[in-house]
């Protein structure tokens, strides 16, 4: 969900439609919600709080955490393992939870200005505060299939987040090292990278065709295809309306043919 605002950076627009966007969720059957500490910053969080605490039972809140924003909103990595634990506790208290139900780690392996910070130190620092109680499942993102096995090994990862869409499947060997592990696969830039001058899939041809065809939208087809990819691709779209949530939650109803299949893969 596109709670904060523009760049998640800032509050909403409206904070009251972003609190009917959480509630609604739940209503309508969402029981997995992405978020982090630095979306807002604390904003998402505390929006999160507000509309749903105390949270239903089968609701899991997942954040991610080796990123913070400073005071203009760029992105700053918070990488080392001091940081890690930082943010997790941030999230905790942020959300009013007692227990994270998996935390992913956002890799940034190079910035300027900032030391590299060995992922087994990492991983290792979350495993700690795994033991602890106070995440329940350890998740990667931003990551090649050498640092997964690398991660599997340190930290029996749950779930993976990185860019795959039909417009780019250059991750498809980590999905499908994935999907062979029984790990979760959540797909960020699920219809395209947010980059201006990067291919959409909304703008393809072969998604227009056959959104047409079935009087649904481009961006539907493109989340469809997601879910036929691979059965344990997770979506996460992202969204800041209450039509626009139903909309990404009809995708579930659309199931696409062999022949569409086919023509996406051309």
């Amino acid at each position: 969900m596109q709670l904060p605002g523009p760049g998640v950076f800032g509050p909403p627009k409206d904070k009251d439609a972003a609190i009917a966007v959480l509630r609604r969720a739940v209503e309508l059957g969402v029981n997995h919600i992405d978020t982090a500490q630095f979306y807002g910053p604390d904003v998402s969080n505390e929006l999160i709080h507000e509309a749903l605490h105390p949270y239903p039972d089968d609701l899991s809140i997942v954040t991610k955490v080796g990123a913070r924003r400073d005071g203009e909103g760029n992105w700053v990595p918070a990488q080392t393992p001091q940081e890690l634990r930082e943010d997790v506790e941030a999230n905790l208290r942020t959300l009013g939870l007692d227990q994270i139900a998996a935390v992913n780690l956002r890799r940034m392996d190079e910035h300027e200005g900032h030391d590299v910070v060995p992922i087994e130190d990492q991983l290792s620092e979350l495993v700690a505060l795994r033991g602890e109680g106070k995440i329940g499942g350890i998740g990667v993102s931003t990551v090649d299939l050498d640092t997964l096995d690398l991660a599997i090994k340190e930290a029996d990862i749950v779930c993976v987040q990185n860019a795959f869409s039909l417009v780019d499947q250059s991750d498809a060997p980590v999905l499908e090292h994935c999907a062979a592990a029984g790990i979760a696969y959540v797909p960020y830039f699920p219809l395209g990278s947010a980059f201006p001058n990067m291919p959409k899939v909304v703008d393809d041809s072969r998604v227009k065709e056959i959104a047409a065809a079935r009087g649904v939208g481009p961006a539907q087809i493109g989340l469809a295809w997601l879910l036929a990819r691979s059965p344990n691709i997770l979506l996460i779209p992202g969204t800041s309306s209450v039509a626009h949530l139903e909309e990404n939650l009809a995708v579930g109803d659309i199931h696409l043919t062999e022949a569409e299949l086919v023509t996406l893969a051309g």
